[in-house]
């Protein structure tokens, strides 16, 4: 193994911790290390999933396409945070590579963060950023620090985003972080974002805290306000 990737395997294994900027919703402790994914799940599309799979109380919440930032913090079930747990430059898993279309060695910007509502982790999201997208309009997504990438993307008026690819994850999933695994499964989601022809990743884990919304009109980006309240400012 080359002195470059065991670096890289370093770099990942122990992140350096961090803190959120808004004093009201700091990290009490330092996250736990990253990890590695050695099996992926099992991203399908929402077509091949019958209804006895994915049951209509369910798809009524893992398909909202809104922002899921917007939706938890109308939960009001405490104060909404970012906990960033990783974020650094990699290689993309295989089946994210095929969905961005990215060459086998491509670098990409790998980030994983846990959304929380209080004290309680509600989901786990995985975001890729390609090399290639973090242009133009893009460029400040280098510097997301503790802000929500989801509630950044509602706000550009031209953004498209890819139907879902959904998964039914085993709680002991290595996808998703060990401190964070749970005896129950879970249901988890993932979809392309595409803005001036550049895309990105974003998938979303949801935990045994997270507690489904009621029956609501789709929302889209009408949230902003509320979004944007939740969202920190970038250091200078």
């Amino acid at each position: 193994m080359s002195q470059r990737r065991l670096a890289s395997d370093r770099l990942i294994a122990h992140p350096r911790p961090f803190m959120n900027e808004d004093a009201c919703t700091a990290n009490a402790s330092p996250p736990p290390a990253g990890h590695r994914v050695h099996r992926e799940p099992l991203w399908r599309p929402v077509k091949q999933f019958t209804t006895g799979e994915l049951a209509p109380a369910v798809r009524r919440w893992l398909l909202d396409d809104g922002s899921l930032t917007g939706r938890l913090i109308d939960q009001c079930r405490g104060p909404f945070s970012v906990q960033r747990l990783y974020q650094g430059w990699d290689v993309p898993l295989p089946s994210e590579r095929r969905l961005l279309r990215l060459p086998q060695r491509q670098l990409s910007i790998v980030r994983e963060v846990v959304l929380r509502q209080g004290d309680d982790s509600v989901v786990f999201a995985r975001s890729v950023l390609p090399l290639t997208s973090l242009t133009g309009k893009l460029a400040h997504l280098r510097r997301l620090q503790n802000r929500p990438l989801g509630a950044i993307l509602f706000n550009h008026a031209g953004m498209r985003r890819s139907p879902f690819e959904v998964a039914r994850l085993d709680g002991a999933s290595d996808y998703i972080p060990a401190f964070l695994r749970q005896q129950e499964p879970a249901w988890a989601r993932r979809s392309r974002f595409t803005i001036d022809g550049r895309s990105l990743m974003v998938s979303e884990v949801f935990l045994h805290a997270f507690q489904p919304w009621p029956a609501v009109l789709p929302v889209h980006r009408t949230q902003r306000g509320k979004v944007s309240a939740a969202i920190l400012s970038p250091k200078q």
